[in-house]
């Protein structure tokens, strides 16, 4: 398949941007952000967010809009419809808000979600761009536009989806739900990127394409019990106040000693198909990338461990593993190819 290069540079930027809303998912879980913006797809009924706290509750003499939220008496309340207040607040006014019961208001924690979501939003504009541009190659390979219209509907997935983990407040199951569909949406970059690459064929031992299959498996377990391990940090964090972070560890269950050791069983993994590849030219590089990034993430896991898991090093764990995954289906699609 013959495409230009800016097209293949523009597929790049949008693989890069799905990597910085997997960030910016967990800069906002790490921070505790995830109800910054207690409705979707607005903010406390507003397209740009308060940014004080004078903002969300009740204001005499002032001028509401149809849908407007404010926090009244630790209950979230939305405007039944545009109206002007008087001095004292009127309940006819106001409607309580039903899908949860979380009323609290930072500023940090709002634009921190906001910021979420626009990149989010961002990330939906370049997808459609990019199915448009997309159609100019449709004869020459239709998967590639087919491909990208895809992406367009795991976009609105993810962002359903980011609706019912708001009004969940925050439910894990959801959540996890909402990782692996960034995670598909890497899968169909990656495989949009290997197509207009062109094919890489090279002779290659089919063992080593099961070897690299079965290592993409236990990434994708490792990363679900990863969620997992995260879903207990997040429910330390409640208790931030009373139990220091240094105690965290004594407090995790099974998950976290089942999932650091499957760290050591993947790095084992990979270790063996490095060997195994170590003397087939093309294919080395392509193994030597998943190995740093696997030692990489050790020494993350590490830090998050004997560090206190502190809280820049969680989103670059998370980010790490994304890259992780791109890199063994990008191995995947070329070995696959290659041992026809």
């Amino acid at each position: 398949m013959i495409v230009s290069k800016a097209f293949t540079g523009y597929i790049w930027v949008v693989l890069v941007t799905i990597f910085l809303v997997i960030i910016a998912g967990s800069v906002v879980r790490t921070t505790q952000s995830g109800m910054g913006c207690p409705d979707w797809p607005t903010c406390f009924g507003r397209a740009i967010p308060p940014t004080d706290k004078a903002q969300v509750i009740f204001q005499s003499n002032h001028n509401y809009k149809k849908g407007q939220f404010i926090i009244h008496n630790d209950s979230l309340k939305y405007a039944v419809e545009k109206f002007t207040s008087t001095t004292t607040y009127n309940p006819a006014n106001w409607k309580q808000y039903e899908k949860h019961n979380y009323s609290k208001f930072e500023v940090s924690s709002t634009w921190i979600e906001y910021i979420n979501r626009l990149l989010g939003a961002l990330l939906g504009l370049l997808i459609l761009v990019q199915v448009l541009w997309s159609l100019v190659y449709y004869k020459q390979n239709s998967l590639v536009v087919w491909l990208s219209v895809g992406l367009v509907f795991l976009t609105g997935f993810q962002a359903w989806l980011g609706k019912t983990v708001v009004d969940s407040n925050l439910e894990l199951v959801k959540i996890t739900l909402h990782l692996f569909g960034a995670l598909a949406m890497v899968f169909l970059s990656v495989y949009i990127l290997f197509l207009v690459q062109g094919k890489h064929r090279h002779s290659i031992d089919s063992k080593l394409v099961f070897l690299n299959i079965l290592l993409g498996i236990l990434v994708l377990l490792q990363i679900i019990m990863g969620t997992q391990v995260r879903g207990q940090i997040d429910n330390l964090v409640e208790f931030g106040e009373v139990l220091d972070r240094s105690g965290w560890v004594a407090q995790l269950n099974m998950w976290f000693y089942i999932h650091r050791s499957f760290s050591l069983l993947i790095a084992a993994l990979v270790g063996f198909i490095y060997i195994k590849s170590k003397h087939k030219q093309h294919i080395a590089p392509l193994t030597m990338r998943v190995l740093i990034v696997v030692i990489l993430e050790i020494i993350i896991g590490l830090i998050l461990v004997y560090a206190d898991f502190p809280r820049a090093a969680q989103p670059i764990h998370l980010l790490l593993s994304s890259i992780l995954v791109a890199l063994i289906f990008n191995n995947i699609l070329k070995l696959k190819v290659s041992s026809r």
